[in-house]
């Protein structure tokens, strides 16, 4: 019996997607396709597949039952495999050259067929390598303007975006991000994971009572405010990258929730690899690379803003949006929120079950202690200072500080 006619959800083998695929009509004949299945994230497969007759090479993508790093005991939606084709198909509406193309999808098998990019590299990695990428900064603030405009109020109207919002409820990942960004790093849980060597630094932050109310309220906002569509996990793992060229995967956490939330999570990403090459990088290189990590934060929150100003006094479907001054608020309380989750997110990678190849790949042990205590008390900052940094420049002026001998 072929995958087809069972027309129940199964976990692909390399074998029954290239069956699959056969009959979808993707390739002629799998004896002459090659088929490898490379994921190495938390929750799916995924399957690279070359027709050798053609040279074409697409992607599988199916999600599992449950967590992949955890196993079964952590069961999970199969329909997180909608919610990130769909996200894709909403932002390629506006940005269609920094998202994967979508071939095809079955929602019985959960899978998603779609665009092969094995030429890119993953940011994540180019980053740590030192390399830079001089359209980086401009295609991301261009991907969060265009994918939070056009998925808000301002830009449908309260009735069309209501309609949107209903297809991507997305509780079991909405979940895991509640619990490993907002609250697990915050108090002794079992899903936490770090080094002995930070124990006096976190039970430091545990004993803050301070910034546990600022930690709630953000977790209040990530729980309550629907301004927006988000991808939901935009880290640098979450990038492709050529010399030129951008691409933005995995949506799979894609939600209606606080328009700061991307923002920071990137930005955090990127302040988490500059922390890393004050450690990693040679003396000689480490300038050069700093400063084009410190000028990426500034230009991606600078696109972003000019973009989305663009947006509001062209498209906005009221009047009373396209005006300076709502400009001027929308555009404060984004920069305000995404300098909150950019600190959470910051400080969950240190502490959380989730860490980052950036600062844990770091091998002299005194070096990476370093680095994850910088990690650690940016995040405060980030978190303390939302309401009292008015620009990139204070963020990447704070990082310069950080790391002075």
């Amino acid at each position: 019996m072929t995958v087809l006619q069972e027309k129940t959800y199964q976990p692909f083998t390399e074998e029954s997607v290239l069956v699959y695929l056969e009959q979808k009509g993707f390739i002629k004949d799998r004896k002459e396709a090659d088929c490898k299945e490379v994921g190495d994230g938390n929750l799916n497969y995924v399957f690279i597949v070359r027709d050798n007759t053609t040279d074409r090479s697409i992607v599988v993508k199916q999600a599992l039952p449950y967590a992949k790093v955890v196993g079964e005991s952590w069961p999970l939606s199969l329909d997180r495999a909608r919610i990130e084709r769909q996200a894709l198909q909403e932002a390629a509406k506006h940005v269609p050259h920094l998202v994967p193309e979508v071939y095809d999808y079955d929602d019985t098998f959960a899978i998603t067929v779609m665009e092969d990019l094995s030429d890119y590299v993953i940011l994540r990695k180019g980053l740590i390598e030192g390399n830079r990428y001089v359209n980086l900064a401009e295609h991301i603030g261009r991907y969060l303007a265009e994918t939070l405009f056009h998925s808000s109020d301002e830009a449908l109207g309260p009735v069309e975006k209501k309609k949107l919002a209903r297809q991507f409820v997305n509780p079991d990942l909405c979940d895991i991000t509640e619990k490993l960004v907002f609250t697990d790093p915050y108090f002794n849980a079992e899903s936490n994971s770090y080094a002995e060597t930070l124990e006096e630094t976190v039970n430091e932050l545990w004993q803050d009572d301070a910034l546990l109310f600022e930690v709630a309220k953000l977790k209040k906002q990530f729980l309550t405010e629907g301004e927006a569509l988000l991808h939901g996990d935009l880290h640098t793992g979450s990038v492709f990258v050529t010399s030129g060229e951008t691409k933005v995967i995995d949506p799979e956490f894609a939600f209606f929730g606080p328009a700061g939330f991307d923002a920071g999570a990137f930005l955090a990403n990127l302040t988490l690899n500059f922390i890393a090459q004050q450690e990693r990088s040679s003396e000689g290189d480490r300038q050069e690379i700093s400063a084009y990590l410190l000028e990426a934060i500034e230009q991606t929150w600078a696109v972003f803003e000019q973009r989305y100003r663009e947006l509001l006094k062209e498209h906005a479907v009221e009047e009373r949006y396209k005006s300076d001054e709502y400009a001027d608020y929308i555009v404060k309380k984004i920069w305000q929120d995404t300098l909150g989750f950019a600190g959470c997110k910051t400080i969950r990678r240190i502490i959380g079950l989730a860490h980052v190849e950036d600062i844990d790949g770091i091998e002299d042990d005194e070096s990476r202690l370093r680095a994850q205590k910088r990690a650690i008390e940016t995040g405060r900052h980030l978190i303390f200072n939302r309401q009292q940094w008015q620009s990139p420049s204070d963020w990447t002026a704070y990082l310069k500080e950080l790391v002075q001998p």
